[in-house]
C-alpha cells in the first residue's frame, strides 16, 4: 500500500478493494477506541453506498465499544419507505446497524408526511453536537452525501436541506445497481450539507472502483471548489482518503 499526502488530506492507494476496506476499518476502529478512552458517548455518521461495503464489512470485525457509538446516516431519497432495497436506512441496517448494539440509531424519515419537518427535526439532532468522525464515500460527479455540483455549497447555513437529485448521481445508483433504469431514481432526497463534514472530528472515505477515478482525480487535482465537493477534504485537519488500483488510475 502506498500513501501520500495532498495539501491536509491523507492518501492511501491498496491493491484492491478489500485492501482498501480492510485498511480504512483498521483506522477508524483505532479512532472509535481513541475517543471511547476519553468520553462516554461517540457519534458517528456512515455514508449508504455499495462503495462502502468492504470497509463496513472489515469494521464489524472488530470488538469495539459499539454501545458507546449513536449512529446517523447522511441522506434519504425523498418518498421511499425503509423496507424497500433501495433506502438508505436500510442499507445501513442490513450492513452495520442492525448487526452490532448501538447505543442509538437516528434515521432519516424519507417518507415522512411533513418533510420540511422532517428535515428540522433532523437538522436539530445534528446541532445538538458535531460529528466525531463520519465515514464517507465520493460520488461520480465528486458529490459527498447528496452535494451535487453546482448546488453544494461550502458556507451553506442548512445542516440539512431538501434537493432535487442531478442527473448524474440518478445514474450512478443505476450504475450501483441499486436500480434497473434512472427513472426509478427518486427525483428528491434529503441531504446532510457539507458543513457538518467540515466540522466532523475526523473524516475516512473510501472510494473503489474504476468508475470514481475522474471524481478522485479532481478531488486531488484540481482547485479546492464547491464543482468538485469532495475537494474539501483536502482542507480538513483530520481527513482520509482510501483508494484501490481503479479509483487512483487517474492520478
Amino acid at each position: 500500500m502506498t500513501q501520500f499526502t495532498k495539501d491536509n488530506l491523507l492518501v492511501h492507494i491498496a491493491e484492491n478493494e478489500i485492501e482498501m476496506g480492510q485498511k480504512a476499518a483498521s483506522d477508524i476502529a483505532q479512532e472509535i477506541m481513541r475517543l471511547s478512552e476519553r468520553q462516554e458517548e461517540i457519534r458517528m455518521m456512515f455514508a449508504a453506498a455499495p462503495s462502502q461495503d468492504s470497509t463496513l464489512k472489515a469494521l464489524l470485525s472488530y470488538d469495539l465499544p459499539w454501545d458507546r457509538i449513536v449512529a446517523f446516516h447522511m441522506d434519504e431519497y425523498v418518498g421511499i419507505s425503509p423496507d424497500e432495497p433501495q433506502s438508505f436506512r436500510n442499507y445501513l441496517t442490513r450492513t452495520i446497524f442492525g448487526k452490532v448494539r448501538l447505543r442509538a440509531v437516528n434515521l432519516i424519515r424519507g417518507d415522512a408526511g411533513d418533510i420540511e419537518a422532517e428535515r428540522l427535526r433532523y437538522e436539530k439532532l445534528l446541532r445538538e453536537r458535531k460529528m466525531d468522525l463520519i465515514v464517507l464515500g465520493i460520488g461520480e460527479n465528486g458529490h459527498i452525501a447528496f452535494n451535487d455540483p453546482p448546488d453544494a455549497d461550502f458556507n451553506d447555513d442548512k445542516y440539512v436541506k431538501i434537493i432535487r437529485l442531478s442527473e448524474r448521481s440518478r445514474q450512478q445508483q443505476v450504475n450501483d445497481g441499486c436500480f434497473f433504469k434512472i427513472d426509478d431514481v427518486p427525483l428528491m432526497a434529503l441531504t446532510v450539507t457539507i458543513p457538518v463534514f467540515r466540522e466532523a472530528g475526523a473524516l475516512f472515505c473510501s472510494v473503489p472502483n474504476r468508475r470514481k477515478a475522474d471524481a478522485i482525480k479532481r478531488t486531488l487535482e484540481g482547485s479546492i471548489s464547491d464543482e468538485c465537493p469532495a475537494s474539501i477534504l483536502r482542507v480538513h485537519g483530520n481527513a482520509r482518503l482510501y483508494l484501490d488500483k481503479g479509483s487512483s488510475c487517474l492520478l
